[in-house]
């Protein structure tokens, strides 16, 4: 017997309100089809976002303890993930940056020959690119000035560039801040106010000028009716009328975030969806699919679920000038690039003045073999830096003042790796099973960027320095998370295919950085919205 349509509660449930989410809700409001977005995170306002990294209960995702913000940070044995909880996703949080990838990443991959992905794709990221305001950056601050120097004395200097980004800086010679009715969307969109420059892009910015999603995708969904339910956490999916493919649709429980399945079970809801889609992030989404999968809700998920999970070979470095009297955190979160070689690309990134708390992380520069010898070149090159000047050396490592001091080297490399992510009990706490890495660690630091790192400080009378989760625990730090659910010809390579349809069922999609077939080498977040604009093509009007 199929499903009555007036047994669904929404024509399409999406899991998420991110890049992926938010692009789905839009396209498919605008299609007609009524739409429900179950999103964890909180709803952020310029009025309740905190002012600093220090609020750490409004920054911080943890919301067993408390910690009801939109950084979220999940720990690996191979790696360390930055990531957002919010609604509009993690563009509350990122950098604004929105790049293209090379044109060879296209035929790399599990992607590979499933669509003449060259042809297909220019169209659908001009699409996002308009959508999410992405222009040139014309505010070149200090830490983009003081980048370009170190970028000539190293050769490199014919590369630098500024960044594509998702800010709206108004009109030329206007002042910053000001006001202008709706500049993107013909009076569909929000009031919005240019930028004015203070580097708080990543804590949230409480200004108006950032282009964050619920400012253009997820705006113009509730302008066509979508729903929006946050702090709404989905906690299983099951195919309706014992169809094990989904082709009447599904019945999606939903529970508070804080939920731990015990009690009465206040706040546990159910609802009924002709569609789904799961746009829950890389991590959210996988650990999501395990569970189903293993629970037995969704259990023709493909066996290539969790694999091949790429990170863009990320290393964080910075150089601290503890001396200088410009401000680093000035102008935007990532204003400025450079290529030092084929592979190895270099962003330069900030916090906003006041922001320090990520200065806790950062430790001296050190080069060395990962794994236990490198804690002690670290201490070498500590005894060396103390030596020289302690004074100086002391001020480099207390984490006040950091972030108007430093300069962050996000290094990215198209060189590509992978790993492999399962479900497991945790031998530390197994009362609950939880995503876990396998696999060949990934390189803890790049020898190019150390290299570039020292040169650079050394230009600028600065001080290099490196992660200490780098140094200590051979972990690297990612905040471009991909794969996982990545698009293949078939089950046996992949989750999902070339117009992310989720292999064995109906009615079902995949549209965030979990579908993502190859190591992209820029920042994803564009061709995430691209590839969901082109999922979204191909479904027809209601």
């Amino acid at each position: 017997m199929s499903a009555d349509n007036n047994q669904y509660d929404y024509d399409y449930i999406v899991v998420g309100s991110g890049f992926g989410g938010s692009v789905s809700a839009c396209r498919l409001s605008e299609k007609g089809y009524s739409v429900a977005v179950m999103e964890m995170g909180r709803r952020w306002t310029p009025e309740n976002l905190p002012k600093s990294n220090w609020n750490l209960r409004n920054w911080l995702w943890r919301p067993m303890l408390g910690l009801r913000g939109f950084f979220n940070t999940s720990f690996f044995r191979h790696v360390i993930v930055l990531h957002g909880n919010a609604v509009g996703g993690g563009s509350i949080t990122y950098a604004n940056t929105l790049l293209v990838p090379p044109d060879k990443v296209w035929d790399e991959g599990s992607w590979a020959g499933i669509n003449d992905w060259q042809a297909v794709m220019p169209g659908f990221y001009d699409t996002a690119k308009r959508t999410l305001g992405v222009v040139r950056n014309p505010m070149i601050a200090p830490a983009d000035r003081a980048l370009k120097t170190m970028a000539d004395a190293y050769g490199v200097g014919d590369t630098w560039y500024p960044t594509d980004v998702g800010v709206f800086f108004g009109n030329p010679g206007d002042e910053p801040g000001t006001r202008y009715e709706d500049p993107f969307f013909d009076g569909r969109g929000p009031a919005r106010n240019s930028c004015i420059g203070c580097g708080g892009c990543m804590v949230g910015c409480r200004h108006n000028a950032k282009n964050t999603l619920d400012k253009n995708y997820l705006y113009l969904a509730e302008q066509q009716g979508a729903r929006v339910y946050p702090e709404t956490k989905v906690v299983d999916v099951v195919p309706l009328n014992g169809h094990a493919d989904g082709r009447d649709g599904y019945e999606v429980t939903t529970v508070p975030p804080t939920w731990r399945g015990v009690g009465l079970g206040i706040g546990k809801r159910t609802w009924r969806c002709r569609s789904i889609i799961f746009s829950g992030s890389s991590l959210g989404t996988q650990e999501l699919l395990f569970k189903l999968k293993e629970k037995g809700s969704l259990p023709r998920i493909s066996d290539e679920l969790g694999k091949r999970v790429r990170t863009n070979a990320e290393s964080l470095i910075v150089v601290r000038r503890p001396d200088c009297e410009e401000n680093m955190s000035d102008g935007i979160a990532i204003g400025s690039g450079i290529h030092i070689d084929e592979h190895t690309h270099i962003e330069a990134t900030r916090y906003p003045a006041g922001s320090d708390f990520m200065g806790m992380m950062l430790t001296a520069l050190t080069h060395g073999r990962p794994g236990w010898t490198r804690p002690l070149f670290w201490l070498w090159m500590a005894i060396k830096i103390v030596a020289r000047n302690p004074l100086r050396a002391l001020r480099a490592q207390l984490p006040f003042g950091w972030a108007r001091e430093t300069i962050i080297f996000l290094c990215m490399q198209t060189i590509d790796g992978h790993l492999n992510m399962r479900l497991k009990r945790l031998w530390y706490w197994p009362f609950r099973k939880a995503l876990v890495t396998e696999g060949d660690r990934i390189p803890t630091f790049i020898p190019e960027a150390n290299a570039f790192a020292e040169k650079a400080a050394s230009a600028v009378n600065g001080l290099a320095g490196s992660s200490l989760p780098e140094i200590f625990f051979n972990t690297p730090t990612t905040a471009h998370c991909m794969g996982g659910c990545s698009m293949a010809d078939s089950p046996e390579h992949g989750v999902i295919d070339g117009r992310n349809r989720v292999f064995g069922y109906q009615n079902m999609l995949v549209c965030d950085g979990s579908m993502l077939g190859a190591n992209l080498g820029v920042n994803p977040s564009l061709t995430i919205t691209a590839l969901t604009e082109h999922a979204m093509s191909h479904i027809p009007d209601k």
